[in-house]
């Protein structure tokens, strides 16, 4: 299945915190592009590409993103967590042993545990099913759905033509893989117990995720949660089709939560 080690890029910015930026399902930095250029380098920004890997843990995705930020000298900093990566956040928080120390987490489309499960399931048994010729067929389809509502600059296109290269059949495996890890994960005990900063952005449109019985019980349940953001215009991929008002939130988010810890 090819080697299973993660990859990333960094891009360098002002002075403060650092930003990592956890993919979702897809597994990529191939459609964070838009966020990361609304950030104008306002913050040290690391975005991950996962392995093609069908045998990882949550707890040994985390394990891996801690350790390539170690080695690069890295050792604290925010997770940007979209829907997928918000899994792979929980796992770190659960290890507090984890030589990389997690400042603080905005779940992006994330949620703790996934409702309802048999969706969950249900979506890795097609992603097994389908060919990869069909899937294909479904990813062009999308992509000029994207380009016609907001995809314009050579940039852009530039990512995108990268995310349909990357959807192959061993691609595909791994998403159906990180589908049945999604079904069967359940991160509430230790969202219970997290007093790191938590804050939760979503968009209005998204019927991959319920935002509003997550926003319900992260506020009701977890010590650290701080507060939400709905972008109205916006779906699911919220760090994709709003990337301004995304961006300029979760550097208020980072700013405030830095300004009251050192207050406190």
């Amino acid at each position: 299945m090819g080697e299973e080690h993660v990859q990333f890029r960094i891009h360098p910015g002002a002075s403060g915190p650092t930003l990592v930026y956890l993919p979702g399902l897809h597994g990529d930095w191939t459609l964070v592009g838009p966020f990361r250029r609304a950030l104008a380098g306002r913050v040290r920004f690391v975005e991950f590409t996962y392995p093609r890997t069908v045998t990882w843990s949550l707890p040994e995705y985390g394990r891996a993103v801690s350790a390539a930020l170690t080695a690069e000298g890295i050792l604290a900093g925010w997770l940007l967590a979209e829907s997928f990566g918000s899994q792979v956040a929980w796992a770190m928080l659960a290890e507090p042993a984890l030589p990389w120390q997690v400042e603080g987490v905005v779940l992006a489309g994330g949620f703790v545990r996934y409702a309802p499960r048999w969706l969950a399931h249900g979506g890795e048994r097609a992603f097994r099913r389908v060919s990869a010729q069909a899937l294909q067929r479904q990813v062009r389809l999308y992509l000029r759905a994207v380009r016609w509502l907001r995809y314009r600059a050579a940039a852009d296109q530039a990512d995108l033509d990268e995310f349909a290269r990357r959807r192959t059949e061993l691609d595909k495996a791994a998403a159906a893989h990180r589908l049945g890890l999604i079904a069967t994960a359940d991160w509430r005990p230790v969202a219970a117990t997290t007093r790191v900063p938590v804050f939760h952005l979503a968009g209005l449109i998204d019927p991959v995720v319920c935002w509003w019985p997550v926003r319900r019980w992260l506020r009701r349940r977890c010590p650290g949660f701080r507060g939400a953001r709905l972008i109205t215009v916006s779906d699911h991929n919220v760090l994709n089709s709003a990337p301004g008002k995304a961006a300029d939130q979760v550097l208020r988010w980072i700013r405030s939560a830095s300004t009251t810890d050192l207050s406190g």
